[in-house]
């Protein structure tokens, strides 16, 4: 009934256009009190509190707290303070009008807010339409317990889609279905959020073809739904399977950091085992909960920004279980916000340890000749675009076919789901899904 609404853009198109308009009326109504304490007083007052409440606010979360390796973008402050002023002016404005119009400056004041709520949506892009922000139901989620079990006889090859075609058009789904489930960590003991899984339409066929396996990895602070939201997982697979007779990879999408806010580094060390975690334990229980192609050859890891770097990290310290990887705008190391902070918080000062698990280091000092990846960053990343650049440079230099690429945009999940987009046929025929 609401399938409009659910596609709605939030990031393009006429609706940021209309809420910004909406926005700029509103603010006109905000500053359009007349009475001489309101604009004398209560106007500039608005403003240098907000001005300083967000400034405050940046000191705090950049300087203070540090929840993430790197900092938010300006823009991002920039209407959290246009924000505040909307609502620290609708106050005193509420005062110079008569009360049936008290409503329309509360009204003024949201659309306002409302703004600036697209305008930092549009800059890390998590909430691309209307229905994932309201949460609407998504027909194409299902229980794992409705995950179908395991066939025989079932469909090998390489590459796959030369072997396989469903038996009748009707056979398949018209499009694929994802599911969430915990993925303990019996070997690690690391405590996971609920992984996400997309299963292409050829998972539902019989006899079942062994599809590879791709594990993608979200962001910090982040969640696996991210790539379901922001990163359009399920809309980029399902326009490949359409393209090729219903195949594509089965993508898991693990909990690479245990909270939103958590930053353990993907590695081995007093933050956690999530190394072991997303090389030994995801790995066993995908082989042993989902029927694919058990050959590492068909297996790759990909991510972005936190998980980008947890890719590359996992690609060099785990060859032999991701020999394929997909860094969607990687930060140069793993890190806390620099390389002493991060030896002493997560190896206690042991600079050794660090360097042992470290993949610029780890690239330097050895060869991976059967290691194949593609380093993808904005083109307007200032941040990331440097190290991403010196990564590959490492990456070609220890015997890896590694490929570098720029992709409009900044820091956000324009760039991210177009990198899974543009390099989906890459990394199909690297797992041999395709020819």
């Amino acid at each position: 009934m609401f399938g409009w609404l659910d596609r709605l853009s939030l990031v393009s198109g006429p609706l940021p256009v209309v809420v910004a308009v909406c926005g700029i009326v509103g603010a006109g109504w905000l500053v359009a009190g007349r009475r001489r304490w309101f604009v004398r007083r209560a106007l500039p007052a608005s403003i240098v509190g907000a001005v300083a409440v967000t400034l405050l606010l940046r000191l705090f979360v950049e300087k203070v707290w540090k929840p993430f390796p790197d900092p938010i973008e300006t823009s991002v402050y920039v209407w959290i303070g246009i924000g505040l002023w909307a609502i620290a002016l609708a106050v005193p404005r509420a005062f110079t009008t008569v009360r049936w119009k008290i409503p329309v400056t509360v009204v003024a004041a949201l659309a306002v807010v409302l703004t600036a709520a697209v305008q930092i949506n549009r800059v890390f892009y998590a909430y691309p339409t209307v229905g994932i922000a309201l949460g609407l139901p998504d027909p194409d989620r299902i229980d794992f317990e409705q995950v179908p079990p395991s066939t025989e006889p079932v469909v090998a090859g390489r590459p796959l889609e030369d072997v396989w075609a469903p038996q009748a058009p009707g056979d398949l789904p018209s499009s694929g279905r994802h599911t969430t489930t915990a993925i303990p960590g019996a070997t690690s003991g690391f405590s996971a959020r609920d992984a996400v899984i997309y299963l292409p339409p050829a998972y539902f066929a019989n006899p079942r073809p062994l599809l590879p396996v791709l594990v993608m990895l979200a962001g910090q602070p982040g969640s696996p739904e991210d790539w379901l939201n922001g990163g359009k997982l399920a809309m980029t697979m399902d326009a490949f399977a359409r393209e090729h007779h219903g195949l594509g990879p089965v993508v898991v999408v693990p909990d690479g950091t245990g909270s939103q806010l958590a930053n353990p580094l993907c590695l081995d060390s007093q933050l956690g085992k999530v190394a072991t975690y997303l090389a030994v334990d995801v790995p066993a229980w995908i082989k042993t909960h989902l029927q694919i192609d058990p050959d590492p050859r068909s297996w790759a890891v990909g991510g972005l920004s936190y998980g980008g770097t947890c890719s590359l990290q996992l690609a060099t310290n785990y060859p032999q279980v991701y020999p394929t990887f997909l860094d969607l705008s990687g930060q140069e190391e793993p890190t806390l916000g620099d390389r002493g902070r991060t030896i002493d918080q997560a190896f206690g000062g042991d600079e050794a340890a660090f360097v042992a698990v470290n993949p610029l280091d780890l690239m330097k000092s050895r060869r991976y000749p059967d290691s194949a990846g593609i380093i993808v960053v904005g083109t307007r990343d200032d941040a990331y675009r440097g190290g991403a650049q010196k990564v590959y440079a490492v990456a070609k230099d220890a015997g890896m076919d590694v490929q570098y690429v720029e992709v409009p945009g900044s820091h956000s999940f324009s760039v991210w789901s177009a990198g899974l987009r543009d390099e989906m046929d890459w990394l199909a025929k690297r797992m041999g899904l395709i020819s």
